[in-house]
């Protein structure tokens, strides 16, 4: 028997976005400075739901209008079907819709589903996080949207194109690079590493 192929899924939400003016790269001071007039964005808003799988770097996303347990639910659904594996490893916070009773109701029927739940207040755990920030710097700088259908085009256009561009993440720092804060205020004391 060939060993179960297990597939790590970080699975989280990014929302409320807005229907509105997003800001460009970068301001510029002086006669010809970036400027557009201000937009509070009261045109509609909806809720991205995302799962981002580390080893490969692909991603898939559905919008909702609500952060709710039947939006997770097709959710996990989506990534059964867009990541084929015999297993998968949901890597999530302790959002109150992770745990409803609807949620833990569907995972009774997907038993090849295990959920793994990061600490609270240690949202940095959950690599989706660092992924959240390219979706919006894909599909929300400098853009202009007057509907949810262009904001939902907006996030599928570039979830395409990160997934055509893709590339595994890596931690970026070593364990010993990284600053300690057990001195209180971020301070790193110098440590001798044994080798």
């Amino acid at each position: 028997m060939p060993p179960l192929r297990t597939r790590v899924i970080c699975v989280d939400e990014m929302g409320p976005i807005a229907v509105k003016t997003y800001p460009g790269e970068e301001w510029k001071p002086g006669p010809n400075r970036a400027t557009f007039e201000p937009d509070y964005g009261r045109r509609g808003k909806l809720w991205v739901h995302g799962g981002f799988e580390p080893a490969t770097g692909q991603a898939v996303i559905l919008t909702s209008p609500s952060r709710d347990s039947a939006s997770h639910i097709q959710l996990l659904e989506k990534i059964m079907t867009t990541f084929p594996a015999d297993r998968w490893l949901i890597i999530e916070d302790n959002l109150s819709i992770h745990l409803s009773q609807k949620v833990k109701l569907a995972l009774a029927a997907w038993p090849e589903i295990q959920l793994q739940f990061i600490p609270k207040y240690a949202c940095w755990l959950n690599l989706i996080e660092p992924w959240w920030k390219q979706l919006r710097s894909l599909a929300l700088k400098g853009c202009r949207f007057e509907d949810l259908d262009e904001l939902t085009q907006a996030l599928n256009g570039a979830l395409d194109y990160w997934n055509t561009h893709c590339h595994p993440y890596y931690w970026r720092k070593k364990p010993q690079e990284q600053v300690t804060i057990l001195g209180g205020f971020g301070i790193n004391p110098t440590y001798q590493y044994l080798s």
